[in-house]
């Protein structure tokens, strides 16, 4: 009986957008894995004969907010090729207001949200509102690290703000009194929760974005929390997902802050979703990974260097050893799945006006220029790698920069205007496409082709690995430090 013909499988990466996945994340797979780079402005047509070109069956990448109306277009134009996660899946990649349409489609509990795309119908429904209020930029990838989330404890302060940061739509949500100060981020694959840990404000601070100087714990993630992000990754179908929760301190009851494909995560973290997607790919010859459940509360004490030696392992069929049994089984009934296929209708219905003139100029902006946006593919928010061991330290200065955004956007060039300021703009050497790599000072096209030679066989586990590449001398490399991570 002849073998059942794998698809064909390929990766979609974008200027200027840092890489989620690479081919070493998909460990073991047998056939050739293309590539494909959409290059922004109007590249759509060239990038669709391209998939046709190299007969690519799964297209496997997340999508920019920015991109995200465009790829709908191209998603529609190539009808044989699947895409991973699905254009549908992102819907709640793209803005804020595309999570709360979500969760309302689909009955998931979020805090109490308001969405106004006039303002003075926004300025009505705050001065009815409860306090404190969550006012949030609603478009775009919202990797802001929180620079774009405020709380405002009365009607004449959230008034005041939305006055200056002129944000449309209004988009402001209930406060949700968090227990423990904190929230959680919840990773699933194939509806199963694999990584969860609790976030924890910095000392003064009210968000809970762990590289502002907050704090994180594996322990003690309460089962309804899990429950809602399953819920949440069956809905949107998704084969990978994260959710952001918070836990009422008064009611312990879940709500649902943010979710989406695009996260941070950890190096073992998509290697796991490489070796998800190879089993759901080949009609069971490769195996469906296993990964216990509250693992993380184990994983959480181990040091980032031993954890990279994770994507060396292989996750097959569990079989415990005899004094393994009770520690290493599942403590719920959560089962890893195939996700189901998308169609249009599981997206709700925009609320978006069509009058042009009412719309934030940023998506009008992108509309017209479909910009390039630098973009870890963490719309979630912070740097895991980065926050697993260390604080990141925000002076006075840089807050005030970051608050003078509108001003400071006039006195740009042309060239400056195609990136969105992210937290963290270092470029990751693990994960940056070779164009990406040339921006870097003394890095050409040779020296980049074998930066991407190097990692194709191994990591770099640190900044200084990258001496070992031939031409990069410990002077180049002072010149490059500050600009790089792994």
């Amino acid at each position: 009986m002849a073998k059942k013909k794998l698809p064909t499988l390929g990766l979609l990466y974008m200027d200027y957008v840092l890489q989620f996945f690479d081919k070493s994340n998909f460990r073991g797979w047998p056939d050739k894995i293309q590539t494909v780079t959409y290059h922004w402005k109007n590249d759509k047509n060239r990038f669709i004969k391209e998939v046709k070109r190299k007969k690519i069956d799964v297209l496997v990448g997340n999508i920019p907010a920015t991109a995200y109306e465009t790829f709908k277009e191209i998603s529609a134009a190539l009808p044989n090729v699947r895409f991973i996660p699905s254009v549908e899946t992102q819907f709640p990649n793209k803005s804020k207001e595309n999570v709360t349409l979500f969760c309302d489609k689909y009955d998931l509990s979020q805090p109490k949200t308001g969405i106004y795309y006039d303002v003075n119908e926004g300025f009505e429904y705050l001065k009815k509102a409860s306090y404190p209020q969550i006012i949030k930029r609603s478009y775009g990838p919202s990797n802001y690290g929180g620079y774009f989330v405020h709380k405002a404890d009365s009607f004449e302060e959230a008034k005041a703000l939305l006055q200056k940061e002129k944000y449309v739509p209004v988009y402001s949500q209930d406060a949700i009194p968090l227990k423990y100060s904190g929230d959680l981020r919840i990773m699933l694959i194939g509806h199963k929760p694999v990584c969860a840990f609790w976030r924890f404000s910095g000392e003064g601070e009210w968000i809970t974005n762990t590289s502002q100087g907050g704090s994180m714990s594996y322990n003690d993630v309460p089962m309804n929390a899990l429950e809602l992000a399953v819920k949440a990754s069956k809905a949107a179908k998704a084969e990978y997902w994260a959710c952001d929760i918070a836990i009422d301190e008064n009611t312990d009851e879940p709500y649902i802050l943010e979710c989406a494909t695009a996260f941070a995560a950890f190096p073992y973290i998509r290697d796991w979703i490489g070796q998800y997607i190879m089993w759901d790919l080949s009609d069971g010859k490769f195996r469906m990974p296993h990964i216990p459940l509250f693992s993380w509360e184990e994983l959480g004490k181990m040091d980032p260097s031993v954890l990279r030696t994770l994507r060396h392992l292989y996750f097959s069929k569990y079989k415990p050893s005899a004094d393994g049994a009770y520690f290493l089984a599942d403590k719920g009934d959560f089962s890893m799945e195939s996700a189901a296929l998308s169609k249009p209708s599981d997206v709700p219905a925009s609320i978006e006006p069509k009058d042009e003139a009412k719309l934030p100029k940023v998506i009008l902006d992108s509309a017209k220029e479909n910009e390039a946006v630098i973009n870890i593919e963490n719309t979630l928010g912070d740097d895991l790698e980065d926050s697993e061991k260390k604080k990141s330290k925000k002076s006075k200065a840089d807050k005030k920069s970051s608050k003078k955004e509108d001003k400071s956007k006039k006195k740009k060039s042309k060239k400056e205007k195609k990136f969105v300021e992210i937290e963290d703009p270092r470029i990751n050497i693990n994960q940056a496409s070779e164009k990406v790599l040339t921006q870097l000072e003394g890095i050409g096209k040779k020296a980049a082709k074998l930066i991407s030679d190097y990692r194709e066989k191994l990591d770099f586990t640190v900044t200084e690995d990258l001496m070992n590449i031939k031409g990069i001398g410990k002077k180049s490399f002072k010149k490059l430090k500050d600009l790089i991570r792994v």
